[in-house]
């Protein structure tokens, strides 16, 4: 998609959004662009600067390095527990152990029965590297 600011005879400007250039010049060509103010189809584009981001909307980490740093973070503040992830986590619930921050692996069943318990836990959007103990 394309924006182009316009101009009518009348010297009305507007904004309309085209699928491309062409598709542009085939509907002026064919007299399909017409003036929003006063419906004349004698239109022009008019002289436009390109829309370049400000500094602080081009420097923003992309998905990918927003995921690493959860990552990081997760593995530098959590304890891993592996397979033993569902017994943790329902101990630490009962209060037979102490609270935590771990992660590890659940299978769905496990999961759902600690979410229907009221234990909170998600999904991680990485694979967490595997540590020895």
């Amino acid at each position: 998609m394309i924006r182009y600011t316009l101009t009518c005879d009348n010297d009305h400007h507007f904004e309309s959004w085209f699928q491309s250039g062409d598709a542009f010049e085939r509907l002026l060509k064919a007299g399909m662009v017409n003036c929003d103010a006063c419906g004349s189809a004698q239109v022009s584009k008019t002289i436009m600067a390109p829309a370049i981001p400000k500094k602080e909307h081009r420097s923003k980490p992309d998905v990918a390095e927003k995921l690493a740093a959860l990552k990081k973070h997760i593995e530098t503040n959590a304890d891993y527990v592996g397979n033993t992830f569902y017994t943790e986590a329902r101990a630490m619930h009962d209060g037979e152990k102490p609270a935590r921050a771990i992660y590890g692996q659940a299978d769905a069943k496990q999961a759902k029965s600690l979410i229907e318990d009221g234990i909170p836990v998600m999904p991680l959007p990485f694979i967490p590297k595997k540590q020895t103990n």
